[in-house]
């Protein structure tokens, strides 16, 4: 982690020969890193905080900062420049660097900054992409991985995961306000108070972000119910929050009971492919008390609501039915500052062991976990799920690596 000064490797150097660790200090080579600012309204993260540009540029690499990247988590153009960082005010030198790394995927101008052989690190948001994205990157010969799909040694997804920890916290907080009698809300408090019942959170899904708001949420002396489709995961929450909640796999009848009667109602499910998505049919909306609140933490993959549509920062809130609805993606970037330390937190030590190794070949090779990350390697389509959904045709990373 970042506030130890000790970032943790993605290789186990421990667990290598002395001699063999020696050799690939030697084979370390120094690169360029660019950061350049975020053209998204709603995306307010920096993927490198000052600290991690400091130690970056302490092992002998540049790293290239467009003058006010790091205005939405408060990290001043000071900061970065104390940090070693060198600021520049034309995007398209910061595209010259060899890295660049960008919260929000590229956009077509972005694109067409770059230059074969670069690699871009960035979100996918593989829901909001379309055939044109991929063959852009095609067409400039790049390799890109994406944050969301990087792996680490336990096979979990670290950025998803720390996102979604945020987001599940995040998603309460507002539902808290919203609740209140300036957000439309039934004027009443999440936790409540002496005498007074407590408000009935409704959670659905069971993974990461739904533990977190259920933790939250249980935190602030709301009553808690979570439904998810897996008896499974939600043996797993109940384990990990570690007292006794509500449960339910999706049974229409127990499900309806439970919105008949809730404050708030969280969805956290996720659209990873049409089978496995429950959509919230329009009546069980309309069986809701007038002032509760939905939200939707996934809303940018296809609202899990009959009822939601994507919504904005300058609109975030619509009514129907008598329910109020929240539906703003990127809830990660509301606390822009916690969420780009966590980002940085992961990929400040890919970049380090990138350069020990001798370049992103060798890391791509040598780390699996870096390598799931990648979905294009030189403007070959290496992810299968993206040649299907577009109709792209893919090659497998490990046949293309072998022959290099």
């Amino acid at each position: 982690m970042e506030e130890s000064g000790k970032p943790s490797s993605f290789f186990q150097h421990g667990m290598m020969p002395k001699e063999e660790t020696l050799d690939r200090e030697k084979k370390g080579k120094h690169f360029v890193i660019g950061l350049p600012g975020e053209n998204d309204p709603l995306e307010t993260r920096i993927s490198l905080t000052p600290q991690a540009v400091h130690l970056l540029v302490e092992n002998g690499h540049r790293v290239l900062i467009e003058r006010g990247a790091g205005k939405g988590p408060k990290f001043s153009d000071h900061d970065y420049s104390e940090a070693g960082g060198e600021l520049l005010d034309n995007k398209s030198s910061i595209f010259e660097a060899s890295i660049i790394l960008k919260v929000s995927p590229l956009t077509k101008a972005e694109i067409d900054l770059l230059a074969p052989g670069k690699t871009i690190i960035t979100s996918l948001h593989l829901a909001t992409r379309d055939e044109t994205y991929f063959q852009d990157l095609i067409r400039h010969k790049v390799t890109a991985i994406a944050f969301e799909l990087i792996k680490d040694e336990a096979q979990e997804v670290p950025v998803l995961r720390s996102m979604c920890e945020i987001a599940g916290t995040v998603a309460v907080n507002i539902g808290s306000g919203l609740l209140g009698s300036e957000g439309n809300g039934k004027g009443i408090l999440l936790g409540g108070i002496t005498g007074i019942t407590p408000a009935e959170v409704v959670i659905l899904g069971a993974g990461t972000a739904a533990e977190t708001a259920a933790r939250t949420a249980l935190g602030m002396g709301a009553i808690v119910k979570v439904f998810d489709r897996s008896i499974t995961n939600l043996r797993s929450l109940k384990h990990f929050i570690g007292q006794e909640i509500f449960t339910s796999v999706m049974h229409p009848p127990v499900l309806k009971k439970a919105f008949e009667t809730a404050d708030l109602v969280i969805s956290t499910l996720q659209r990873l492919h049409q089978d496995s998505f429950y959509l919230v049919p329009e009546d069980l909306i309309m069986s809701m008390k007038p002032g509760s609140v939905v939200i939707d933490i996934h809303v940018d993959q296809g609202s899990s609501f009959e009822t939601g549509i994507y919504t904005s920062l300058e609109q975030p809130v619509f009514i129907r039915h008598g329910v109020v609805h929240y539906m703003v993606p990127n809830l990660p970037a509301k606390v822009a500052r916690t969420a780009s330390i966590a980002l940085s937190n992961v990929l400040m030590p890919l970049l380090l062991d990138k350069g020990r190794c001798g370049g992103i070949l060798q890391l791509i090779k040598d780390d699996l976990g870096v390598r799931q990350g990648v979905y294009m390697y030189n403007g070959i389509l290496t992810n299968e799920l993206i040649s299907n959904q577009f109709g792209i045709t893919s090659k497998d990373i490990d046949l293309l690596l072998s022959a290099f």
